[in-house]
């Protein structure tokens, strides 16, 4: 095989972005959650890191993108054995697409669907936020991985039915990350209930700076989520580029000008909300549509997520940090989006022209029935795993836990302590100051910092 150093460094590239990402969402979410919980949302997210990139290596890759029956007749799921990651056989060996090679190794695309992987199941995390136990997240974390993002990796981008015989499409994870996620959020969510308070009581960020720079990473490592998923370096990967940042752009508007309309003041936890939003929406379509179409997605996404956020206060399921609101419907978007704008003139592999190019309906409801799918199928395993782990009580924090905070809980640790490095007393009396209205240094005011 002659490697071809342009496709592969990029590809290398792109999987360090990826990677990036869940970081960045650790942030976003520790940022989103309230003080006394946020290094347990971060943990959930960082845990993912850990167990899914040993998980893929050892049969998620194989499963996922592993060529199954030599008659290709079965599109439900790969090969056992084919990468399996204890054989070495396919070191040197090429990544083919469509029967072309890339040049580019195995295990570099191998690496690059790690990082996906790895981003889907923390996704799952910000819907759950201080109240479950640490133990359950990785239990659950692990069964739906395995039972649902494999195979769903597969029949979206392995060669399995939604990609072949349905001719869905998605260039970067719409179905595959974004619906998949946000339907298993859901459905984790209804088993496991609502925090202690909600929603009497205001749940706020507690750190708006933290979900301003996730935001950031997020949008910075999301140029190598869906250019990266061109492959190889080509015009394709241009366009992706450029909808990308076109499409979160017009979606941060969206977003921010629904705030003002309704509210009377735009924030920076919306615009940051809004950013995400418009990357989720065009992920699956950012290689199949031009970019005044991705601006036009993008400002309906923002607009439409903003809105989608207050359905869990009309329907009551406590989705902590707006996973169904931004990724579940964000994703919806932008899969029947590739139905409205997607055209062969971007993109051959759009072999239909959508509704917008004259090609009527028949990519639209591809791109509905694909979708509609993952949703099914990904919510109920959740509601399944979620009903396990309730049965043998490893899924809830109690909730003497929940009040006081789950950092302490479940790690031994909080993310800030404001207990004084020396001596004792008030921050006033630390200081040799006596408050106005006290005789001896100690305010009537409480210092017990929100959670």
């Amino acid at each position: 095989m002659e490697i071809n150093t342009g496709n592969t460094a990029w590809l290398l590239l792109s999987s360090a972005l990826v990677l990036l990402m869940t970081p960045g969402l650790a942030l976003f979410y520790g940022g989103l959650n309230r003080s006394k919980g946020a290094l347990n949302m971060m943990m959930m997210s960082f845990s993912s890191i850990g167990l899914v990139s040993v998980l893929w290596v050892l049969y998620g890759f194989t499963l996922a993108f592993g060529t199954n029956d030599s008659s290709g007749t079965n599109h439900v799921i790969g090969s056992f054995s084919q990468y399996f990651g204890t054989g070495t056989t396919w070191i040197g060996e090429e990544w083919m697409v469509a029967g072309a090679g890339t040049g580019i190794p195995t295990y570099v695309f191998m690496v690059f669907q790690m990082m996906f992987a790895i981003i889907t199941v923390a996704l799952i995390s910000g819907a759950l936020s201080d109240r479950l136990k640490f133990g359950g997240w990785i239990l659950f974390a692990f069964g739906w991985f395995t039972l649902v993002y494999v195979p769903v990796a597969h029949w979206v981008w392995g060669g399995g039915w939604i990609g072949v015989n349905l001719g869905a499409l998605d260039f970067a994870g719409g179905t595959a990350v974004h619906i998949n996620a946000g339907a298993a959020a859901l459905g984790l969510i209804l088993v496991l209930g609502k925090r202690v308070g909600w929603p009497r009581e205001a749940m706020k960020p507690h750190n708006v700076p933290f979900v301003a720079l996730g935001a950031g990473l997020l949008w910075f490592g999301w140029f190598g989520f869906n250019a990266g998923s061109e492959l190889t370096v080509d015009s394709i990967t241009a366009v992706a580029f450029v909808n990308t940042q076109v499409a979160t752009a017009a979606a941060l508007l969206g977003w921010i000008i629904v705030e003002w309309l309704r509210d009377g003041k735009p924030t920076l936890v919306g615009a940051s909300s809004g950013a995400v939003a418009g990357l989720v929406a065009i992920t699956p379509a950012c290689g199949f549509i031009a970019p005044l179409p991705a601006a036009v997605l993008g400002i309906i996404a923002g607009a439409v997520c903003a809105l989608a956020v207050g359905l869990k206060y009309k329907l009551g399921y406590d989705d902590s940090l707006d996973v169904v609101g931004v990724h579940f419907v964000g994703g919806w978007i932008g899969s029947l989006g590739i139905g409205f704008f997607a055209t062969t003139q971007v993109n051959a592999v759009a072999a239909r022209e959508s509704l917008f190019y004259g090609g009527g309906v028949d990519q639209l409801w591809r791109q509905f029935v694909g979708s509609a799918a993952v949703t099914v199928y990904s919510l109920v395993i959740a509601v399944v795993l979620a009903l396990i782990l309730k049965a043998v009580k490893v899924l809830r924090v109690d909730g003497e836990t929940e009040v006081s905070g789950i950092d302490v809980a479940e790690h031994a640790e909080s993310a800030y302590d404001f207990s004084p490095t020396t001596g004792s007393g008030s921050a006033f009396a630390m200081a040799g100051i006596t408050p106005a209205g006290t005789t001896d240094g100690k305010s009537s005011v409480s210092e017990k910092v929100a959670g």
